[in-house]
Protein backbone atom coordinates (compact mmCIF):
# COMPACT_ATOMS: atom_id res chain seq x y z
CA UNK A 1 0.00 0.00 0.00
CA UNK A 2 1.00 3.30 -1.09
CA UNK A 3 2.15 6.70 0.83
CA UNK A 4 -0.93 8.50 1.67
CA UNK A 5 -0.74 11.74 -0.93
CA UNK A 6 -0.40 15.14 0.28
CA UNK A 7 -2.29 18.62 -1.34
CA UNK A 8 -0.89 22.08 -0.52
CA UNK A 9 -3.72 24.47 -0.06
CA UNK A 10 -2.63 26.53 -2.76
CA UNK A 11 -2.98 23.30 -4.82
CA UNK A 12 -6.23 22.50 -3.64
CA UNK A 13 -7.20 26.45 -3.94
CA UNK A 14 -6.42 26.14 -8.08
CA UNK A 15 -8.13 22.52 -8.42
CA UNK A 16 -11.31 24.49 -6.99
CA UNK A 17 -10.78 26.92 -9.52
CA UNK A 18 -10.53 24.97 -12.55
CA UNK A 19 -13.89 23.64 -11.43
CA UNK A 20 -15.71 26.95 -10.02
CA UNK A 21 -14.48 29.46 -12.36
CA UNK A 22 -13.63 27.85 -14.84
CA UNK A 23 -16.29 25.53 -15.31
CA UNK A 24 -14.41 21.83 -15.86
CA UNK A 25 -15.64 18.48 -14.54
CA UNK A 26 -15.25 17.00 -11.27
CA UNK A 27 -14.30 13.73 -13.34
CA UNK A 28 -12.03 15.13 -15.87
CA UNK A 29 -9.88 17.30 -13.17
CA UNK A 30 -9.47 14.07 -10.98
CA UNK A 31 -8.96 11.99 -13.65
CA UNK A 32 -5.62 14.42 -14.59
CA UNK A 33 -4.33 15.03 -11.45
CA UNK A 34 -4.65 11.41 -10.11
CA UNK A 35 -7.15 12.11 -7.15
CA UNK A 36 -10.39 10.34 -6.76
CA UNK A 37 -13.54 12.61 -7.45
CA UNK A 38 -14.63 12.42 -4.33
CA UNK A 39 -11.88 14.19 -2.63
CA UNK A 40 -12.11 16.84 -5.67
CA UNK A 41 -15.62 17.25 -4.86
CA UNK A 42 -15.20 17.19 -0.62
CA UNK A 43 -12.26 19.87 -1.79
CA UNK A 44 -14.56 21.83 -3.30
CA UNK A 45 -17.27 21.52 -0.56
CA UNK A 46 -15.31 22.38 2.11
CA UNK A 47 -13.77 24.95 0.33
CA UNK A 48 -17.78 26.50 -0.35
CA UNK A 49 -18.66 26.02 3.41
CA UNK A 50 -15.30 27.79 5.14
CA UNK A 51 -13.55 29.46 2.38
CA UNK A 52 -9.90 29.82 3.29
CA UNK A 53 -10.60 28.17 6.92
CA UNK A 54 -11.29 24.73 4.58
CA UNK A 55 -7.96 23.16 4.90
CA UNK A 56 -6.33 23.68 8.29
CA UNK A 57 -3.47 21.02 7.63
CA UNK A 58 -1.71 18.77 9.66
CA UNK A 59 -2.82 18.20 13.40
CA UNK A 60 -4.79 21.87 13.02
CA UNK A 61 -8.20 22.73 13.70
CA UNK A 62 -10.70 25.54 11.85
CA UNK A 63 -10.62 28.46 14.66
CA UNK A 64 -14.41 27.69 15.20
CA UNK A 65 -13.54 23.94 15.80
CA UNK A 66 -10.10 24.58 18.09
CA UNK A 67 -12.57 26.85 20.11
CA UNK A 68 -14.99 24.33 20.58
CA UNK A 69 -12.13 21.76 21.47
CA UNK A 70 -10.66 24.38 24.52
CA UNK A 71 -14.92 25.36 25.76
CA UNK A 72 -15.37 21.20 25.73
CA UNK A 73 -12.13 21.32 27.80
CA UNK A 74 -12.88 23.65 29.85
CA UNK A 75 -16.45 22.54 30.81
CA UNK A 76 -15.14 19.20 31.64
CA UNK A 77 -12.42 20.56 34.27
CA UNK A 78 -15.44 22.98 35.89
CA UNK A 79 -17.13 19.82 36.01
CA UNK A 80 -14.41 17.75 38.00
CA UNK A 81 -13.83 20.51 40.04
CA UNK A 82 -17.56 20.46 40.87
CA UNK A 83 -17.43 17.41 41.63
CA UNK A 84 -14.20 17.20 43.93
CA UNK A 85 -16.08 20.67 45.64
CA UNK A 86 -19.06 18.71 46.57
CA UNK A 87 -16.91 15.61 48.02
CA UNK A 88 -15.39 18.15 50.13
CA UNK A 89 -18.52 19.63 51.60
CA UNK A 90 -19.69 16.02 52.44
CA UNK A 91 -16.72 15.29 53.72
CA UNK A 92 -16.78 18.53 56.41
CA UNK A 93 -20.39 18.92 56.60
CA UNK A 94 -20.58 15.27 57.69
CA UNK A 95 -22.00 14.70 61.73
CA UNK A 96 -20.30 13.65 64.61
CA UNK A 97 -20.90 10.58 66.10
Amino acid sequence: MGKRREFSLEYKKEIIKLITEQGRKVTHVAREIGVSEAAVRRWVKEYGAHGNDAFPGKGKLRPEDEELRLLRKKMADLEEENAILKKAIRIFTKPEK
